[in-house]
C-alpha cells in the first residue's frame, strides 16, 4: 500500500465515522504526557466515607454500642490519609487486524484494561504516585516489532492486578523537580512535553516511540529544571533489573540515561534528547522494524530525538495542532544506523464541541540494511457519550515485511470505550 493510498483510506474512514456521532457533545480534555495527576471526578477518602451505610444504621450502631470491632473500624477508616486521591478508568476494546503474522488473520477480539491511580501528598508540594493495572490483552493489540499494532490502552497482565508504576516526586527550590522510584520510565521525568498528539497506537506516543524515547519500567531517578524564559533541562536514568543483584548503574545492569533540552511557549515547543543506552539495553520496540530494533546483544547505543509541536490559538477550525518527530540511532557494535519519523494532527471541536479527530503517519525505526521502507498510520474520531464515557473508533494500517523480506500490508480497526471515574 503506497503513501497516497494510505492517506486516502485514512481520510475516507474519518469521513465515514464522523456523521455517526455528529450529535454527541461533552468535554474532552487534552492529556498532558507528563501530568499523571487527574483532576476529573477525584474520589477523596476520609473517615466519613466508611462511617455510614445507605440508611445510616451502621453509624448509629457504633454510637450506641462500644464494641472492640467498632473501635477498630473507626481507627482503620480514619487512618486513610485525607491527602490521598483516587481516580481511574476502564477501557473496553473490540477490534481486528490483518498482519504479516499468520496468528493474526483478522479475527475479532474483545479485551479490557482496568487502571487505578493513587496520589498521596505529605507536605502539600510532594507526591507519591502509585498506578495499579490489569487487563487481558493479547494478539494484535500487544504486537510490537514490525506489526507495530500495540494499543496505548492495552495491558496484558492476564487478569492479575499489579502495581504498574510507583515513584515519589517533590520540588527543589522554585523551579526544579526531582523523581525517584522503583518503577518509573524516563519520559515521566522530562522537563519538556515532546508531543501533544493523542495516539491510539502506542507507536505514536511521545512523537514516535522509537529508540530515543523508548523506555522500560525500572528503578530510576531524575531531575528537571525549568527556567522562567521557557527553557527546560532534564536528565534521568533507569536501570533494568535494578531491583536485583545486578544493581543500578553497574556494568552488569542495562541502563538508559536520557538528557533533554527544550523550549516551550503556550502555542509551540521544540526539544532535543540524547538517550545513551548501555550494557545491552533492549528497546520495547513499539515503533520499529525487526532490523531497526535495538536488542540485548547490541552493547551500547547513542540515540538522538528531535521533537516539535504547534497548536492554534482557537479550536473548532480546519487548522489542527501538529506534532512532529525524528529519531536517529547508532549501535556501537553494528555498522548500521537507524532512523524514524512521525507526524501527528489533532483537530478539536470540529463536528461537535469538545470532540477530537486524530490522524498520524510515520516511518518506524528502520536500519539502512532494511530492504522494505516501513510505514504506519492511524485515523480516529473521539467523542464523549457523557462526562465519563468516551468512544474512539479507529482505523490503522501500514507496510512492513515478512520473513522472506517481502513487502506486506497491514490493516486493522478498533473501537475503544473508556469509562473514567
Amino acid at each position: 500500500m503506497k503513501l497516497f493510498q494510505q492517506m486516502l483510506v485514512a481520510s475516507t474512514s474519518i469521513g465515514l465515522l464522523a456523521p455517526i456521532i455528529a450529535h454527541a457533545s461533552d468535554t474532552v480534555n487534552l492529556d498532558d504526557i507528563n501530568n499523571y495527576k487527574s483532576s476529573h471526578n477525584i474520589k477523596r477518602f476520609d473517615s466519613k466515607t466508611f462511617a455510614n451505610d445507605v440508611n445510616g444504621e451502621l453509624a448509629d450502631l457504633n454510637s450506641r454500642i462500644e464494641k472492640p470491632e467498632a473501635k477498630q473500624n473507626d481507627f482503620e477508616a480514619s487512618s486513610f490519609s485525607e491527602t490521598t486521591t483516587l481516580d481511574g478508568k476502564a477501557v473496553f476494546t473490540i477490534g481486528s487486524a490483518d498482519t504479516r503474522d499468520d496468528a493474526m488473520l483478522g479475527y475479532v477480539q474483545a479485551m479490557y484494561t482496568y487502571q487505578m491511580n493513587l496520589n498521596s501528598s505529605f507536605t502539600g508540594d510532594d507526591n507519591l504516585y502509585v498506578r495499579i493495572k490489569t487487563g487481558n490483552h493479547g494478539g494484535f493489540s500487544t504486537a510490537k516489532t514490525e506489526a507495530n499494532t500495540y494499543l496505548s490502552a492495552a495491558n496484558g497482565n492476564g487478569d492479575a492486578l499489579r502495581v504498574d508504576k510507583i515513584w515519589y516526586t517533590r520540588p527543589v527550590g522554585e523551579r526544579s523537580t526531582v523523581w525517584v522510584g522503583p518503577k518509573i520510565e524516563n519520559y515521566y521525568m522530562h522537563g519538556t512535553t515532546p508531543s501533544i498528539y493523542k495516539p491510539v497506537l502506542k507507536a505514536f506516543t511521545l512523537g514516535g516511540n522509537a529508540a530515543a524515547y523508548g523506555a522500560s519500567t525500572s528503578p530510576g531517578a531524575g531531575i528537571a529544571h525549568k527556567f522562567d524564559n521557557g527553557v527546560a533541562v532534564s536528565t534521568n536514568f533507569t536501570t533494568k533489573s535494578g531491583n536485583t543483584t545486578t544493581g543500578m548503574l553497574t556494568d552488569e545492569g542495562a541502563t538508559s540515561w536520557a538528557t533533554q533540552v527544550g523550549y516551550t511557549k503556550p502555542q509551540y515547543s521544540i526539544s532535543a534528547i540524547l538517550n545513551l543506552k548501555y550494557n545491552g539495553w533492549a528497546d520495547t520496540s513499539y515503533f520499529t522494524t525487526d532490523d531497526g530494533a535495538i536488542r540485548n546483544g547490541d552493547g551500547n547505543s547513542s540515540n538522538v530525538g528531535l521533537r516539535s509541536w504547534w497548536r492554534p490559538e482557537e479550536t473548532g477550525t480546519i487548522i489542527p495542532s501538529i506534532s512532529v518527530g525524528f529519531d536517529t540511532s547508532q549501535r556501537d557494535n553494528i555498522d548500521d544506523s537507524t532512523s524514524a519519523y512521525f507526524v501527528g494532527f489533532n483537530w478539536q471541536d470540529v463536528f461537535n464541541a469538545d470532540d477530537r479527530v486524530g490522524f498520524a503517519l510515520g516511518m518506524p525505526q528502520r536500519a539502512k540494511r532494511d530492504t522494505v521502507d516501513p510505514f504506519l498510520f492511524e485515523a480516529y474520531y473521539e467523542y464523549k457519550v457523557n462526562d465519563s464515557i468516551t468512544l474512539t473508533p479507529t482505523v490503522f494500517g501500514g507496510t512492513s515485511k515478512n520473513a522472506a523480506n517481502q513487502e506486506v500490508d497491514m490493516s486493522g480497526v478498533v473501537l475503544n470505550t473508556t469509562f473514567k471515574f
